[in-house]
């Protein structure tokens, strides 16, 4: 099991201040944060990509190859790549050259984003977010696994004779988790390829996770891939800890109200009941993750979000510290004693290499 930690990289005030921190500032906290999950024991640093205001992260593969060369051992991914207006021929070469800048620590969440006008700026058609997501990956997928592509579709110019590089690294493509909130047709996706399929459910309630994942388990075994335990599942949370659950509720409850995402909507009560939002001590937060696998499945990552909604520095890093020290060691016992021996890992660099080593020779 891997636990992680996600930024979306928004500039938002202060609640309790009323500052808001620049851009520079913002950007230098999320390098700060990466640099402290590897520091506290947590396994993958992801990040968001946004081309709005009020977010930063624009780049992700400047962000996570800053931050490749500045760890050792965190797993290096993203919150989001949006597939549908990237242009895949840029994406198979910017997280191949970070795979070789990172020796192999880095995985990619496609996703189609949840902010309508990045379509037009990007020269796309939002109408067209599902067929561009499908058509862009399909060629995506190509570009990392044949040396020559030659290929035409409906939302690019064809390609003639052409070589994506750098090639892969150890000629094993990143692994794909696909993100999405509500939409089966990237469940499906996830399935089709038996790639991994990433339930960002830190805004729905537990029975809609439970049919999305359903349906891409179902879907991966359709598909040959292997029975539906063995679908490779990952999982978003949210969570504010103190040592006293009622601490934590008073201190949260401000950057709660105000968040830009949910701010001003449910009450903090309410948000928590019906979605993964966990405030409270650290044993509530083990004990609410836990939950999870009840039904989600056995699952290979869980990432948390921690830094959101104006919550300063200081404090997202005294909430790494908790989730390091207290909550991620317990969590690795308890969801490694409820593993069954047949369901696999998240995979990584080493074990996809591996695997690939010892795959028969279709020659």
């Amino acid at each position: 099991m891997q636990f992680g930690v996600f930024t979306v990289g928004d500039v938002t005030p202060d609640p309790t201040t009323g500052r808001t921190p620049t851009e520079h500032e913002r950007i230098q906290a999320m390098v700060i944060i990466a640099l402290k999950a590897e520091e506290v024991g947590v396994d993958v640093f992801a990040t968001g990509e946004h081309h709005n205001v009020p977010f930063v992260p624009s780049s992700p593969t400047t962000m996570l190859g800053w931050i490749a060369a500045r760890t050792k051992k965190l797993l290096l991914s993203t919150a989001t790549t949006l597939i549908t207006t990237s242009d895949p021929v840029k994406i198979a070469e910017d997280y191949a050259m970070l795979q070789h800048l990172s020796n192999g620590r880095v995985d990619l969440m496609m996703g189609r984003g949840n902010t309508g006008p990045v379509y037009p700026w990007f020269g796309k058609d939002i109408r067209a977010g599902i067929p561009l997501a499908i058509e862009n990956y399909a060629l995506l997928r190509r570009l990392w696994r044949e040396d020559v592509v030659d290929w035409s579709g409906k939302f690019r110019t064809p390609l003639q004779s052409f070589t994506s590089t750098p090639r892969p690294l150890d000629g094993i493509p990143p692994f794909v988790w696909h993100g999405s909130i509500r939409s089966p047709e990237i469940a499906e996706q996830a399935a089709y390829y038996g790639d991994g399929f990433f339930a960002n459910n830190t805004l729905w309630p537990k029975d809609h996770t439970q049919r999305m994942v359903g349906l891409y388990r179902e879907r991966f075994a359709h598909y040959g891939h292997g029975d539906p335990d063995r679908a490779i599942v990952g999982l978003g949370g949210q969570v504010f800890m103190r040592k006293y659950s009622q601490d934590a509720v008073k201190e949260f409850r401000p950057y709660f109200d105000n968040a830009p995402v949910y701010g001003h909507g449910p009450s903090l009560e309410e948000f928590t009941r019906d979605t993964p939002l966990t405030v409270g001590s650290p044993q509530q937060v083990i004990d609410r993750t836990l939950g999870f696998r009840d039904y989600a499945g056995d699952y290979q990552r869980q990432l948390f979000n921690l830094d959101h909604a104006g919550l300063p520095l200081k404090t997202v890093l005294e909430q790494l510290d908790i989730l390091g020290e207290e909550v991620v060691p317990v969590l690795r016992k308890e969801f490694a004693a409820l593993k069954p021996a047949h369901v696999p890992d998240a995979p990584t660099h080493e074990s996809l290499k591996q695997e690939a080593a010892t795959a028969p020779s279709t020659t």
